[in-house]
């Protein structure tokens, strides 16, 4: 029954999460597209006849970035009433003793050995274990009790981007960074000042800065109607920091970058 088995990944994952907080808790609710590019010289292409005619298939995937092996419990992603902790057996989180992840994506188009997939929460490179069609009837169970997670009282903020954030996110991502505007959405759209589950620190009664990489995200909050507006960004380097050589998260290039940026922009808005 514990006798080892070895299991080889048949392809990998193709999209533009590449750090775990870049990836949705669930795909179908703030996930991205990628594709799945199966291994070639074992004739995938024929396993993959007649999957098109599916909306959805089943990705069974390995959490391959976990680091420090399995936990037995785990904090769930949004609070619950008088419960800190769950076993990890009555989660979805990626600490398991076999770090195995399953995830229901939108299939889009079958080509050859690759699979082009929406509403998915895999990190760029993640080794593809199977793919198995979804099949409503046999996998939907609406009605079925969700233990602890039927007692979340999850409240979805809308997050909004101010014109400036917005410019400033979009220089960063053309230079090759992160999408500071869709993680911002995806972290802060619940719990948005929950410091425990992010880098988050309240700066005011209704504003806050939240930690991504090396850069800051000022934002205002709306708790009568759960609106949150993106209202700066910045680097988290100060310009001495900046001018030093060391790099150690070889990330200094962008930040200079987007520092000649800022002051463009500064002067173009004085007076």
């Amino acid at each position: 029954m514990t006798t080892p088995v070895s299991i080889t990944p048949i392809g990998v994952f193709r999209g533009a999460a590449t750090y775990k907080y870049d990836a949705p808790r669930q795909g179908v609710f703030a996930g991205g597209s990628g594709t799945i590019e199966l291994a070639a010289g074992r004739n995938f292409e024929t396993a993959l006849r007649d999957l098109d005619g599916f909306e959805r298939i089943w990705v069974i995937f390995l959490f391959d970035r976990n680091g420090d092996g399995w936990r037995p419990t785990t904090r769930p992603p949004v609070a619950v009433p008088g419960l800190d902790r769950v076993g990890v057996f009555a989660s979805r989180a990626p600490y398991r003793p076999n770090p195995i992840g399953l995830s229901c994506v939108r299939l889009v188009a079958v080509r050859g050995r690759v699979l082009e997939i929406a509403e998915a929460d895999l990190l760029d490179g993640t080794p593809v274990l199977d793919v198995k069609p979804y099949v409503p009837a046999a996998d939907a169970f609406p009605d079925a009790k969700a233990g602890w997670v039927d007692a979340q009282r999850a409240v979805r903020w809308q997050v909004i981007a101010s014109a400036p954030f917005a410019a400033a996110s979009s220089f960063v991502r053309a230079h090759g960074g992160p999408d500071l505007l869709a993680t911002a959405r995806l972290q802060l759209g619940t719990d948005p000042f929950d410091a425990t589950r992010k880098r988050v620190v309240r700066t005011g009664g209704e504003t806050g800065t939240f930690s991504l990489r090396m850069f800051r995200i000022d934002f205002a909050s709306d708790a009568a109607t759960h609106t949150l507006t993106l209202v700066a960004l910045r680097s988290g380097y100060s310009p001495e920091e900046l001018a030093k050589p060391d790099d150690p998260y070889a990330d200094k290039a962008l930040h200079r970058a987007f520092a000649t940026y800022v002051q463009q922009e500064t002067r173009t808005i004085s007076p």
